[in-house]
């Protein structure tokens, strides 16, 4: 059995089957709602029920009052519909998003390479085509752990067989564990995919800036590659920030890359380097390297970040000072399965951040 649900303002029309939530049928069939957890503890993809009727599934309290659920608001990420519905949602439609649905796959693991100390490249092959953006992630199911693990992929859309991912250890993590110590070449993984709204602007003219800080990396490798396979004129900046060198991973491909292409332009920040380093280059947070390169003016300029929360957070008081606007910034946490359930990890100087 399954149930006609309607998307208001857009107009859009889905159907969700018994049992399932209404925010996995809409990315399902390429309809795209606002969320960010998924599992009912951060609100993002709250929205209001006109007609018909609705279990709420383990909304959090928190997330979801007493008072709004008598007013008829719902999370979709864990709501399932009891009937035919309406629902009002917040949603900003953006041009570039292409809207590719969600889908199920087979990963068999081809390769893993240490990158770093803590960071590891896995590499599956698809038992079929993924259609995504770059900058997009998946939902990795690991063996053993409850829920799934979102993962940013690193390689370009044109390499729609494959997927390349970057891995850090987190201590305690059981899922970032199992894939660091467990993980043998042959395997197969369960995933879906793709998700997520950080990616290219390729209507937007400005020059482009990335500030990617550890595994953060992945999503702006994935998103510089695809400019550069479509001849983008644009000038790109990486800016890439770590502890030491040993942290400082794919140093020598984006190196290469800068000297293959005049538009492109490689800046690493060190904030911890070890003394045997003899490092050259910035010294300070990631950050303060595009600040001095920039001379604290950015406006012109789009900016997308990649990295853990304190990383993001800094950056986006940097830009905002060196005056860009909130249309002008795109970014994407990386936060620990602790950290999905924390408010505090959230922006207070946007709204759709």
């Amino acid at each position: 059995m399954s149930y006609e649900v309607v998307i208001e303002p857009t107009g859009d029309v889905i159907e969700v089957d018994e049992g399932q939530t209404i925010l996995d049928a809409a990315l399902r069939q390429g309809v795209w709602l606002p969320f960010a957890c998924g599992h009912g503890t951060c609100a993002t993809c709250k929205c209001q029920v006109t007609e018909g009727d609705v279990d709420l599934g383990n909304a959090s309290p928190f997330a979801l009052m007493d008072i709004e659920r008598e007013e008829g608001k719902i999370l979709v990420c864990c709501a399932t519909p009891e009937s035919d519905l309406v629902i009002e949602a917040d949603i900003d439609v953006d041009e570039d998003f292409e809207g590719f649905p969600v889908k199920d796959f087979i990963g068999h693991v081809s390769a893993i390479e240490d990158l770093s100390p803590t960071i590891k490249g896995i590499h599956f092959t698809l038992d079929d085509e993924i259609e995504f953006q770059a900058g997009q992630y998946i939902n990795l199911n690991i063996p053993g752990v409850e829920g799934s693990r979102a993962f940013s992929i690193a390689n370009t859309p044109s390499d729609n067989k494959v997927l390349e991912l970057h891995v850090r250890l987190v201590e305690g993590g059981a899922g970032t564990t199992y894939l660091h110590e467990q993980l043998q070449v042959g395997d197969k993984l369960e995933l879906s995919g793709p998700y997520g709204q950080f990616f290219t602007r390729h209507s937007d003219s400005n020059d482009v800036i990335f500030i990617a800080g550890g595994s953060g990396l992945s999503s702006p490798q994935s998103m510089i590659f695809e400019l550069i396979e479509r001849g983008d004129t644009r000038e790109i900046y990486l800016f890439q920030g770590a502890r030491n060198i040993a942290e400082l991973y794919n140093r020598t491909l984006f190196e290469n890359l800068a000297k293959e292409h005049s538009n492109f332009h490689y800046i690493p920040a060190l904030n911890a380097p070890e003394p045997d380093d003899d490092w050259q280059g910035f010294t300070g947070f990631v950050h303060d390297a595009a600040d001095a390169h920039f001379n604290g003016r950015f406006d012109g300029h789009k900016a997308y970040l990649c990295g853990p929360p304190p990383m993001i957070n800094a950056a986006i008081t940097t830009l905002m000072q060196g005056r860009l606007f909130e249309r002008d910034i795109h970014m994407e946490r990386f936060l620990t399965a602790a950290d999905e359930s924390d408010d505090q990890s959230r922006s207070a100087l946007f709204k759709r951040i």
